[in-house]
C-alpha cells in the first residue's frame, strides 16, 4: 500500500468541510465496487444495488475502515455535499480542437470558454473560491449548490471543456493521484455560492407531463395485448422511481422489455420512445434514459442468448 495515510487524510479533510466521500479505484478516478449490472443484491445492496452517490459517508470511523484496508482515491458525492463544481478541462490530444464558436474567441481550453461566458454576463470570473487543479492540468471550481435547486451534473451545456457535477455526480478530492499526476489545492478558500447567472443557465427546463398510460395502446403498432401490459408495468415502475433510482428503473425496465423486443412483441423504438419520455417526466436527462435505455436492452438480449445457449 503506497502512503494510505495521505489518502486517508484527504478522504477526512473533505468529510470535515461536510462532504460525503467514497472510495474510488487505487490509481484511478472510478469508484470501487462493484457495477449495477453485477450487483449480487446482498449485503448493502439487499435492497437494490447502492451507487457512489447513496454510499457515500461523512462516518469517521467508516472511513478508516475504507481507507486503510487499500489506497484508495477519494470521491467527493457532489449532490449530497450540496456543492456545484464546475470542471474546466484542457484538450486531451492535438485533434481536440474548439468548435468555431469557441475558436473564434481564442479559446484554447475550459478555462478561457468560462472566461468567456463570465464576460458575456458582465460577470467577474468568481475565482476565490475553493480551487482544485486536476490531474491533466485543468482546474474545478467548487461553488455551494442554491437552496431549492436540485443541479445535476452536466456535460458541456455551458461550452466547450466545461462540465458541471452535480446530483448525479463527484470529483475526484485533492489528494488524489491518477497515472502518477495529483490533484492538488491551488486556492484554499471557502467555496462561494453559486452565482445565480450560472444558476439560471444550469437549471432543467420543467420535465414534460407524463404521457398518459391509458393512451399506450393508441401509441404503439402491432404488439400484442401482453406486451402491451409487460410495458405499461414497466413505465409505471419508472414513474414511480425515487431520486438515485431513477436511472436504474429506466435500466432494468429497458432489461425486462429486451425479450419482448427479441420475440418481436416490441419493438425497439417503441421501448426507447416510451422509456425515454417517461425518464424525462421523472427528470431525467434525455441522454442519461438513452444511455441506460440502450445499456438494458443489450444486457437483457446477452444474457437470454447465453441462457438458451
Amino acid at each position: 500500500m503506497t502512503q494510505p495515510s495521505v489518502l486517508l487524510n484527504a478522504a477526512l479533510a473533505a468529510a470535515a468541510r461536510g462532504w460525503p466521500v467514497f472510495p474510488l479505484r487505487p490509481g484511478d478516478k472510478r469508484p470501487a465496487g462493484h457495477a449495477e449490472t453485477r450487483c449480487p443484491r446482498t449485503g448493502r445492496c439487499q435492497s437494490g444495488h447502492l451507487v457512489p452517490e447513496q454510499r457515500a459517508t461523512l462516518d469517521p470511523d467508516l472511513i478508516h475502515t475504507a481507507w486503510t484496508t487499500a489506497d484508495y482515491n477519494v470521491g467527493i458525492a457532489t449532490g449530497p455535499a450540496g456543492l456545484l463544481v464546475v470542471d474546466l478541462d484542457l484538450p486531451k490530444h492535438p485533434d481536440d480542437t474548439p468548435p468555431t464558436e469557441w475558436a473564434d474567441l481564442g479559446c484554447r481550453g475550459g478555462l478561457d470558454v468560462f472566461a468567456s461566458l463570465c464576460e458575456r454576463a458582465g460577470q467577474t470570473m468568481p475565482t476565490a473560491t475553493y480551487t482544485v487543479r486536476t490531474r491533466s492540468g485543468g482546474q474545478q471550481l467548487y461553488f455551494t449548490a442554491p437552496q431549492g435547486k436540485t443541479l445535476r451534473s452536466t456535460g458541456g451545456t455551458l461550452g466547450w471543456k466545461v462540465d458541471t457535477r452535480g446530483w448525479g455526480g463527484y470529483v475526484v478530492a485533492a489528494g488524489s493521484t491518477v497515472n502518477d499526476q495529483s490533484y492538488e489545492v491551488i486556492h484554499d478558500a471557502p467555496p462561494l455560492p453559486l452565482p445565480a447567472w450560472l444558476g439560471d443557465l444550469l437549471a432543467a427546463p420543467p420535465a414534460p407531463a407524463p404521457r398518459p398510460l391509458a393512451d399506450l395502446a393508441s401509441r404503439i403498432r402491432h404488439t400484442d395485448a401482453y406486451a402491451t401490459a409487460a410495458l405499461r408495468g414497466e413505465l409505471e415502475k419508472v414513474h414511480a422511481a425515487r431520486e438515485g433510482g431513477r436511472n436504474r428503473a429506466v435500466y432494468f425496465a429497458a432489461y425486462a422489455l429486451a425479450k419482448f423486443v427479441a420475440a418481436g412483441g416490441l419493438t425497439e423504438h417503441d421501448v426507447t420512445s416510451e422509456l425515454t419520455a417517461a425518464g424525462a417526466s421523472i427528470g431525467l436527462p434525455e441522454a442519461e434514459c438513452r444511455t441506460a435505455i440502450r445499456s438494458g436492452l443489450t444486457r437483457g438480449t446477452t444474457s437470454r442468448k447465453a441462457a438458451a445457449a
